[in-house]
């Protein structure tokens, strides 16, 4: 996945839908920074670890509610609500996230973000990234690029920071399904750490894809990733010139129908994604299953 040309054409002005998700995203975002100065309502979310607050169900009805004012006709699936139906046949589906980092949330770490997509199609057109802490929001639309927070064209820069260019920084992801005993997830973090600098896990995807997105980091891989922040923050960092491939090397095409299996990823700025396909490719095997004995 890369950037790529405008979509056809669609029943939707994505300019238009640029500004409704960017407006929702951030009162979604000033809703969340009023809430943490107060006692949090933590939940346990399913068996896993997870929780769930009562920021994260009212940022997302506030998203919602938006959006089904200004597209009644559009899908929507939201972290929490899941699947909200749209009119019969439409096309045009929004994936809500309306607190990204959670957990970090209920341990006092303010890392945590707002993200929108839209999809035509199953395939995302329009990402939204809002950071409630600095107030800062990312966009992008296909085909057009990436704005800053300053609505001018972010790009990634020509080269790496100094002393990047044989260690790079990168970012681990994966979702909520994979278990600490997965073997897969431990031999591809292991092998990849070892070829970087750092290796960051954040707990928060879109923070990281902004962060690629600006060259703050070199990388990310993921494994097994949730699809409701996914398109978002990927297409914010492919607009701005980062490069997405299935961890077996193969090209990525990120659509919310694919199985989960064929949406794990690594996503780079070009001048390190071959370097990094070196080391995954070695576990991850065309058939979806993994190499995971050293």
């Amino acid at each position: 996945m890369r950037s790529t040309t405008p979509p056809e054409a669609l029943p939707v002005d994505l300019s238009a839908a640029r500004r409704v998700a960017v407006e929702a995203a951030e009162a979604a975002g000033a809703l969340l920074s009023a809430g943490m100065a107060g006692p949090l309502d933590v939940r346990p979310k399913g068996t896993g670890g997870d929780v769930v607050t009562a920021l994260d169900t009212a940022a997302e009805e506030l998203i919602v509610g938006r959006l089904r004012a200004a597209y009644p006709r559009h899908r929507i699936i939201a972290e929490e609500a899941g699947v909200l139906d749209g009119a019969p046949g439409e096309e045009m589906v929004w994936l809500v996230d309306p607190l990204d980092g959670t957990n970090n949330v209920a341990i006092g770490m303010p890392v945590y973000a707002v993200g929108l997509a839209l999809c035509a199609r199953a395939e995302p057109v329009l990402g939204v990234v809002h950071d409630p802490v600095s107030g800062r929001t990312w966009s992008a639309v296909r085909g057009r690029g990436t704005l800053g927070p300053d609505s001018a064209q972010l790009r990634l820069p020509d080269r790496p920071r100094p002393g990047r260019e044989e260690n790079p920084v990168l970012a681990w992801t994966q979702g909520h399904q994979v278990t600490s005993d997965d073997p897969a997830a431990f031999a591809l973090r292991a092998a990849v750490e070892k070829r970087c600098a750092r290796m960051l896990q954040l707990w928060a995807p879109l923070v990281a894809w902004t962060m690629l997105a600006r060259g703050d980091i070199d990388g990310i891989v993921g494994y097994l990733p949730e699809i409701v922040d996914l398109p978002a923050g990927a297409i914010l960092a492919a607009e701005a010139g980062a490069e997405l491939r299935r961890l077996d090397g193969l090209p990525y095409e990120l659509g919310i129908d694919r199985p989960a299996s064929e949406l794990s990823f690594v996503a780079a700025r070009p001048d390190l994604l071959d370097r990094l396909l070196e080391t995954t490719t070695r576990i991850a095997r065309p058939d979806g299953r993994f190499h995971t004995a050293f």
